[in-house]
C-alpha cells in the first residue's frame, strides 16, 4: 500500500516479461503505472522464448534460485486460471554424457524427482523429471498486458529513450526493465546478447511433457497449447535474422530424439537473451535530475523464471526509497 512518502506515478521501460510483471505489482497496488517499449508483445524477447520454469544461464546463483522460487509459487496459483496460459508440465532435463546432477534447489518445490531416460537409447545417458510450470507466450504475454491495464495501467509502443532522463519528470520512479536494451540505454558493457533461435512447429502428438538438453548441441522441444517450440542455439550474437541452417538442425535434432518425421515449420524466431556476465543487475539508483530508477535487467535465459521474484524485490526497493 501506498503511503505518502512513496511516489505516486511509475514509468517501466520495456514490455517483455519483466516489464509486464513489474507493471502488475506497480498497478495493482495504486500506482499510476505506465510502460514505454519500442515493441511489445509478442515481437519483444519474451515473445520468442519457449518460457518453461527453470534457471537458466543467469547468475548469481545465490540469488537467482530465492528469485526462482518466489516466481514458482505465483505461477503455481496462476494454473488455476485457464486464460493465464500456465500450466503445469513433465519436464524431463537430459544429458549426453555422464550423469545428470540434479540441482539441490529442486527438494524445495517436489519430492516426486525421477530418474528419467524415456528417450534414452535416442542420444542421452542420463536425466530427471520433475513437474514446472509452463508460460504459453501466446496467451501469458497478453494475460499480464490485460491485467496491468484492467488495473489501471498504460501501454505506449514505439517509444524509445536515448537516456533515463527522458522519461517525462512527472514520473517520479523510473523501473529499468530494457533488457538486452539496457547496453544502450544505460552503457552496460557487462551485457552479452545470448541468441536463440526457435522453430514453431504444430503440435505433436503423444507429446505430454517438455524435453531439454543443455549439452551440445542445446535441444528442447516445449509443446504448447497450440503449437510446439523446438529449440535451440545460445551463442554470442546480436543477429536477429533467422539462420535457415540453424532451423533444419534444430528441427533434425528435435525430431530423432522424438523419433518422428520432422515436421513442418510455421515460422522461425530469434531473441537475445540479456545475459550479464556480473549478474542481474537488481539495485536503486539516482538520476542525474535526483528521481529514482530501479534497475531490474540483466536475466539470460531466466526472464520467466525469475519474473515474479524480482518484481517482488522492485516493488520492496521502491517502497524503501524515501526512508534513506
Amino acid at each position: 500500500m501506498k503511503t505518502a512518502a512513496t511516489p505516486e506515478h511509475v514509468a517501466i521501460i520495456g514490455s517483455g516479461v519483466s516489464g509486464l510483471t513489474c507493471g502488475v505489482f506497480f498497478a495493482e497496488r495504486g500506482f499510476r503505472t505506465a510502460i514505454f517499449a519500442e515493441q511489445i508483445g509478442q515481437q519483444t524477447t519474451s515473445g520468442v522464448a519457449a518460457a518453461l520454469w527453470f534457471p537458466y544461464d543467469a547468475e548469481p546463483i545465490a540469488k537467482v534460485i530465492p528469485w526462482a522460487l518466489a516466481t514458482y509459487k505465483v505461477l503455481v496459483d496462476l494454473c488455476k486460471t485457464a486464460r493465464t496460459g500456465v500450466s503445469m508440465i513433465n519436464l524431463c532435463q537430459y544429458c549426453r554424457t555422464g550423469e545428470i546432477q540434479i540441482p539441490d534447489w529442486v527438494s524445495v518445490i517436489s519430492t516426486e524427482v525421477e530418474k528419467s531416460l524415456t528417450f534414452s537409447d535416442s542420444a542421452f545417458s542420463d536425466g530427471f523429471s520433475l513437474k514446472v510450470p509452463l508460460m504459453d507466450t501466446s496467451i501469458y504475454l497478453n494475460y499480464l498486458a490485460d491485467r496491468f491495464q484492467e488495473a489501471g495501467g498504460t501501454i505506449n509502443e514505439g517509444v524509445r529513450f536515448e537516456k533515463l532522463e527522458g522519461v517525462d519528470f512527472k514520473f517520479d520512479l523510473v523501473l529499468n526493465c530494457a533488457g538486452i536494451g539496457a547496453r544502450e540505454l544505460v552503457h552496460d558493457v557487462d551485457l552479452e546478447p545470448h541468441r536463440g533461435q526457435v522453430a514453431i512447429v504444430p503440435k505433436i502428438d503423444n507429446l505430454a511433457c517438455a524435453v531439454v538438453c543443455d549439452d551440445a548441441p542445446l535441444m528442447y522441444a516445449i509443446p504448447r497449447t497450440n503449437d510446439c517450440v523446438f529449440g535451440g542455439t545460445n551463442e554470442i550474437s546480436d543477429d536477429l535474422n533467422v539462420d535457415p541452417t540453424s532451423t533444419s538442425r534444430i528441427v533434425a535434432e528435435c525430431s530423432r530424439v522424438l523419433k518422428i518425421n520432422k515436421p513442418p515449420v510455421a515460422t522461425g524466431r530469434v531473441g537475445l537473451r540479456p545475459f550479464r556476465k556480473s549478474g542481474v543487475r537488481l539495485e536503486r539508483e539516482k538520476l542525474l535530475d535526483g528521481r529514482t530508477v530501479i534497475h531490474n535487467y540483466g536475466h539470460g535465459g531466466s526472464g520467466f523464471t525469475l519474473s515474479w521474484g524480482c518484481a517482488r524485490e522492485v516493488v520492496d526497493l521502491a517502497l524503501s526509497s524515501r526512508n534513506d
